[in-house]
């Protein structure tokens, strides 16, 4: 099976910084594609932030990621890694982290699905002030 755990979450102020970790545990991590997800509120849907493939090449983006957010995957250690700066109090929320359902190094899938994903972590908290 295959078990994610995030950390790296925290309150703090505009324009700041922050890392997020997801660790992977499972013997077919490296082979699936990972995400960060995350959700403004309870009720509120959960949007898409950033994906990674398998082999750590092919980096996916939400528009409002873009400019400041940088995914990246240590595929030794099994972890995938969300940069975060110029943070803004709209990026507050939960942050969960993803690996796709299925087993593939494509480097083409529906990357801002949340049904392309099989497991989801407990999610992290960031709080953003002004």
């Amino acid at each position: 099976q295959v078990q994610l755990v995030e950390s790296g979450g925290g309150m703090v102020q505009a324009g700041d910084s922050l890392r997020l970790s997801c660790t992977c545990s499972g013997r077919t991590c490296s082979r699936r594609a990972m995400g960060w997800f995350r959700q403004a509120a309870a009720g509120q849907e959960r949007e898409f932030v950033a994906a990674v493939t398998a082999s750590g090449n092919t980096q996916y983006y939400a528009d409002f990621a873009k400019e400041w957010f940088t995914i990246s995957r240590d595929v030794i250690r099994s972890t995938v890694t969300l940069q975060m700066s110029t943070l803004k109090p709209e990026d507050t929320g939960i942050y969960y982290c993803a690996a796709r359902g299925v087993v593939s190094y494509t480097e083409d899938f529906n990357a801002d699905r949340d049904g392309e994903y099989g497991f989801w972590g407990q999610g992290t908290q960031v709080t953003v002030s002004s």
